[in-house]
């Protein structure tokens, strides 16, 4: 009897908790979906399309809604520019017609259109979805306001929101934004800003449908479905190769007003192929369900990326873009643009999983093709003996090893994931995705599609599909991040600014472009493999190249000058200082070389990084001209620069780098600490005669050298080898070599580029000795070379 009593109360318990559940259900309460824009091109194409699916896929699960389209048209024309949006409407393959009419007949009575215009309209809209709720005995689980319009619109709207249309206590509110978000670090700041006002971070949603792309969507999963496999696999150690890749065959016709605004780093790479990026190279969460563990992964892997140089891009513009630009936004004959409409970046990221891995993303207008994918490449380390022909694919491991995320269109025509077959056996969802028929005669990426394990979507889903099923359910880690949008733009605004007056390579388009773009990478630079045909005639419009100039040798204060366009300039010093080098160690066995910090010899270090593999390495000291009192990490720091940009990418040994101790003690350039003398002493024990082999220097446009300055006696004579001075600009306190141990060098190297330095560069021509007055003219090895180093800017103006 006993038994049968807890029985009866356990079964009444589970009644009560499904009762409960089912109750649950039942009332979720009333989501309200605005649609600003509702009748854009955006939102014919797509945005209904997923809103309807959204429908389709919580209808009788709990919620209650109504779709409210919205515009600035007037309610009768609107409504009618609506009804015709929603004509297109369809439900998938699978779906019996009765049942899809019947749904779409009640999504088409719970939509309607309204005009949004002034406060006052969203002031009406707020009420009058606070009075349907009341009637229908409903309470408001929340609100979705899907901004399909320009980003000038949106701080109106988001006034307008935040002050008249926001839902009651206890329901959310979520803002969705399409890109562009700015255009470039300054303007995408300002806009977040702007947003940040009306908004909290959890209520707003960027979007980039890649995101939403199948392909794309599953990168994360099957990383973390087949940890065991790729733990060892997906690293620098293995990887050769990552390709990001999103061509089109479409040309920019009838949107040039855009494209000439944003080009196609902004419209694609910046946004689209990083995102992609950082789901590949990010380091995988353990819970990947977890939106704030996903975006705080991501935000580590921007912070990596190691800064993008001029060298790191090739563009294009196909031929015909100049004249569209001319016929729509009705410019001049004479008009010639610049925008790029084709573009290959080399990018890498600095940490320990893929320090050397590159990674390359092109896009591109009026190519070839139409298709998008991801391709990670595996280094191949084995050798067959036998013929290929006896190669079976899923043993032999001469054969490629690749995975490939296929996000659409070409020759596979459908989204897919490709694993070879002599890799590993993937494990996917069986529920969204199922094995590939093989088709006999069609190759993907060299090999035919027998080769590898390949998976499609059982049932193909629209991005925007996807993303508003995220939105809904508050998913995300989908969507972009102000801090991760910030620091997206911090990479790549840069480079857009040192590229913003680049003449694009031209090309046909389509298969008439041939080898045209091919392109190549070597060290940290990206280059066309096909010199464009030399024209015999020059045109008037075509600046002349550094090739065009033979590198010229003059004389400068009594001194060697070689002068050259800043390409030329650069090879050559590099050539120079690694003979230098090469002599110094087949005589002494050691080379020891000093190098000032600044801008200028950026290019520098990267030409020695990437350019010169015979350099004596193992056997050269490296020393700092001058260093500014900030730690070393500091970017700033002149030893930073260096490290970034030359000695992470050499095989030096770290017992042969020496920084100026500048940092001791926890205090910076502390006159008690002696860092100087302890540099000093450092120098003396290990350079004979505390004679450098080279000293590069610069020259600022005051005359300064090191971190000598004008009418300041510190460093210009005397005992001292290393001296504390005080720049003019901040940081204000300096680390120096001084003028005598400077003189003591058996080859010192000045180099000086750029317009700016014109001015300077003809006056130091005409002083004398006045150190005191200007530094640099104090440079005079005693019984060395000096040699100068300028760009012909510098030299001719």
């Amino acid at each position: 009897m006993k038994h049968s009593g807890i029985w009866k109360m356990l079964r009444a318990a589970v009644c009560l908790a499904l009762l409960s559940c089912l109750q649950a259900q039942e009332f979720q309460g009333h989501v309200s979906i605005i649609l600003l824009g509702a009748t854009g091109d955006l939102a014919k194409k797509y945005l209904w399309q997923g809103l309807f699916q959204l429908y389709l896929d919580e209808a009788g699960k709990g919620h209650s809604f109504s779709f409210h389209g919205a515009a600035l048209t007037a309610p009768q024309q609107g409504q009618e520019l609506m009804a015709k949006a929603l004509e297109s409407l369809s439900c998938p393959k699978d779906m019996a017609p009765g049942h899809c009419a019947e749904l779409k007949g009640q999504f088409l009575q719970l939509s309607q259109y309204r005009q949004l215009k002034t406060a006052e309209d969203y002031q009406t809209l707020s009420k009058d979805i606070e009075t349907q709720v009341q009637q229908e005995g409903l309470w408001e689980a929340g609100r979705i306001f899907y901004f399909s319009v320009p980003p000038f619109a949106y701080a109106d709207i988001a006034r307008n929101i935040n002050s008249s249309c926001r839902p009651g206590p206890g329901a959310w509110l979520r803002v969705v934004f399409e890109k562009p978000f700015g255009h470039d670090h300054l303007s995408a700041q300002q806009l977040a800003s702007e947003l940040g006002s009306f908004f909290q971070e959890e209520e707003m949603y960027r979007v980039d449908h890649y995101l939403g792309k199948q392909a794309v969507a599953q990168i994360l999963s099957f990383r973390d479905q087949n940890r065991k496999a790729l733990d060892g696999l997906w690293n620098r150690h293995h990887v050769e190769r990552v390709e990001i890749i999103m061509k089109e065959t479409v040309d920019a016709e009838g949107r040039t007003s855009f494209y000439e605004e944003y080009g196609v780093i902004r419209d694609t790479l910046q946004n689209h192929l990083t995102e992609i990026l950082t789901l590949v190279a990010m380091e995988l969460p353990y819970d990947i369900s977890s939106s704030a563990a996903v975006l705080q992964h991501k935000l580590q892997t921007f912070q990596a990326l190691r800064g993008l140089q001029k060298s790191s891009a090739v563009l294009g513009q196909y031929q015909a873009y100049r004249e569209q630009v001319r016929r729509e936004l009705q410019r001049p004959d004479s008009f010639h643009s610049l925008t790029p409409t084709f573009a290959g970046v080399l990018v890498h990221v600095d940490n320990l999983r893929w320090e050397g891995v590159p990674f390359i993303l092109m896009s591109g207008k009026a190519l070839d093709e139409r298709v998008g994918y991801i391709r990670i490449l595996f280094k191949n380390r084995a050798y067959c003996t036998q013929s290929e022909r006896h190669w079976a694919s899923e043993q032999n491991r001469c054969l490629p090893q690749q995975i490939i995320f296929y996000i659409g269109h070409g020759e596979l025509g459908h989204p897919a994931i490709l694993v070879s077959r002599n890799l590993f056996k993937p494990s996917l969802p069986t529920q969204s995705w199922k094995e590939v028929q093989d088709r006999p005669g069609l190759h993907l990426f060299g090999r035919p599609l027998s080769d590898y394990y390949a998976y499609s979507p059982v049932r193909e889903r629209d991005a925007y599909s996807t993303l508003l099923a995220h939105i809904f359910h508050g998913r995300k880690e989908s969507f972009i991040t102000t801090e991760n949008l910030l620091a997206s733009w911090i990479f790549w605004t840069p480079l857009l600014g040192s590229l913003a007056n680049e003449v694009p390579r031209l090309y046909p388009g389509g298969v008439e472009s041939d080898h045209l773009l091919d392109f190549e990478f070597s060290g940290g630079q990206l280059f066309f493999s096909q010199q464009p045909l030399e024209l015999l005639i020059p045109g008037p419009e075509l600046a002349p190249r550094p090739s065009d100039f033979q590198v010229l040798r003059a004389q400068y204060r009594e001194s060697p000058l070689i002068s050259a366009w800043p390409e030329e300039l650069i090879s050559k010093l590099a050539n120079d200082i690694e003979a230098t080098a090469v002599q110094a160690v087949r005589l002494f066995g050691k080379f020891h070389l000093a190098l000032s910090g600044g801008s200028s010899p950026i290019a520098l270090f990267q030409q020695l990084a990437t350019g010169h593999y015979s350099f004596p390495w193992a056997h050269t000291h490296l020393w700092l001209v001058d260093e500014r009192c900030v730690p070393l990490s500091d970017p700033e720091s002149n030893f930073q620069g260096l490290q970034a940009h030359l000695l992470q990418h050499i095989r030096v040994p770290y017992y042969n780098i020496h920084p100026m101790p500048v940092h001791l003690h926890q205090r910076l350039c502390a006159e008690e600490d002696q860092g100087a003398q302890t540099y000093a002493s450092e120098i003396s024990a290990l350079v004979a005669n505390s004679s450098f082999d080279l000293v590069l220097l610069g020259m600022g446009i005051d005359g300064h050298t090191a971190s000598l300055f004008p009418q300041s006696p510190t460093g210009l004579d005397g005992e001292q080898l290393v001296v504390l001075t005080q720049s003019p600009s901040r940081p204000h306190q300096r680390m120096s070599l001084s003028l005598p141990l400077i003189n003591r060098a058996k080859k010192v190297a000045v180099l000086v580029m750029g317009k700016i330095k014109r001015e300077i560069t003809m006056l130091v021509s005409r002083v004398g000795h006045e150190p005191k007055k200007w530094p640099i003219s104090g440079v005079l090895p005693l019984s060395g070379q000096l040699v100068w180093y300028m760009d012909y800017e510098a030299f001719l103006g």
